[in-house]
């Protein structure tokens, strides 16, 4: 199997957390966003990120993808059986690939992304305009919703987890913190998923990266 992109995109890093939790490989094909390598564009029509392959079956998204690798192989199931709970999984996966990444979009590009690999300063009241505005209800939302038991959806471990987690890799990049004071629910919630196998050694790798 090969998967395309690079794992600072938050939608590359949640897929590869899935293969890691089911125990699974995939290549690794460095490619950014609009790469011109013909085997990622055959994959990706709109040269988005991630593309994948799995022998002479492709194809783009990271829910496509998902969707995929858990039909394929179903253990360790990350994505309830049961009407409500995979309704739920679906909604926070949604409610990472758009309201999270959209608002990590502003903060990473202006302020990791311009600055480190395009040479020129980002916009940066952009980044902080969200971080003041956008962020405080999000973090809010999940602070409301989580659990006791520190999962989103079943008591236990689900692509809703690992989906939400993902995008909190980019803030942190960013310099943005969750406060464990204001939300400490959230802040344990991503402790825990974010110190997973699945995250670490792909965190571990990214830091290094950005000279962290």
């Amino acid at each position: 199997m090969q998967l395309y992109g690079s794992t600072l995109s938050p939608f590359v890093r949640k897929t590869q957390a899935v293969l890691l939790e089911k125990g699974l490989t995939a290549e690794l094909k460095q490619v950014m966003p609009g790469g011109a390598d013909p085997d990622f564009r055959a994959l990706s029509p709109l040269g988005k990120i991630p593309a994948f392959r799995d022998g002479d079956f492709g194809i783009s998204d990271s829910s496509a993808i998902i969707a995929y690798l858990e039909a394929k192989h179903p253990e360790p199931n990350l994505i309830p059986a049961a009407p409500a709970a995979r309704a739920q999984v679906v909604w926070f996966e949604e409610f990472a690939d758009s309201a999270l990444s959209g608002c990590v979009g502003k903060v990473f590009r202006n302020r990791v992304v311009m600055p480190k690999f395009m040479g020129r300063p980002g916009n940066l009241e952009e980044a902080d305009t969200c971080e003041a505005e956008e962020m405080p209800r999000y973090f809010a939302y999940l602070e409301g919703v989580l659990p006791a038991s520190g999962y989103l959806v079943e008591d236990r471990l689900t692509l809703a987890d690992l989906a939400v987690a993902s995008p909190f890799v980019n803030f942190a990049h960013a310099g943005v913190t969750v406060d464990a004071g204001a939300y400490p629910k959230l802040a344990g919630f991503l402790e825990r998923i974010l110190g997973r196998p699945s995250f670490a050694g792909t965190i571990a790798a990214e830091k290094a990266m950005l000279g962290g």
